[in-house]
Order: C-alpha cells, then structure tokens, then sequence
C-alpha cells in the first residue's frame, strides 16, 4: 500500500483490514505505518468482520436493521449502567458515606 495515503477510501481500509486479518501486518505497524491511531485500524477491523458476518448469512440484514440492532443494544447497555450507578448511590446514602 502507498505509504502517503492522504484520504482513506473504503477501498484503502478493506485492503488495509485484509492485510491484518491475513496477518500479513499487524495493527500496530499499520499504526506506525500510517500515522493512525491504533483504536481507529481496531474500529475499521471490527467494522469489516461484522460487515464480512453479515455479508455471510443466509438472510443478511440490511443497514438499517445493522443500525437499529446496535442502536438497541448501546441502549441496553446505558439502561444497565444507570441502573447500576442509581443502586450505588443509593447504597452509598443508606450506609452514610459521602459522595466523593
């Protein structure tokens, strides 16, 4: 791949996230290579195994129900969160301890 890479088509990362799942490089010299942060390569490796799972199945979902199951899900998770912090304060008030 061309090491001055100023604008990072879908094309460039798919070739770039086929490299790494080849382990043909890692996600740590494709960082250095390309002056890229290591979280945004684990992004786009994420993004092109769901993207590869779903291309895969025998009923593949469309964008927006992709969109809609993860809106879900983050939203499922934010419950439990607020749920969790709203038990901690409470239990922190019953037993006297200030909020720090």
């Amino acid at each position: 791949m061309d090491d001055e890479i100023k604008r990072w088509t879908a094309r460039r990362k798919s070739a770039l996230v086929l490299e790494i799942i080849q382990s043909k490089t890692t996600i740590a010299e494709a960082s250095r290579a390309y002056d890229l942060p290591p979280s945004e390569i684990e992004k786009w490796v994420d993004d092109g195994k769901r993207g590869m799972e779903n291309a895969l199945r025998a009923n593949p979902q469309d964008l927006r129900e992709q969109y809609e199951k993860q809106l879900k899900d983050l939203q499922e998770a934010y419950g439990e969160a607020m749920l969790e912090l709203r038990a901690r304060k409470k239990l922190q008030s019953l037993l006297g301890e200030d909020e720090k």
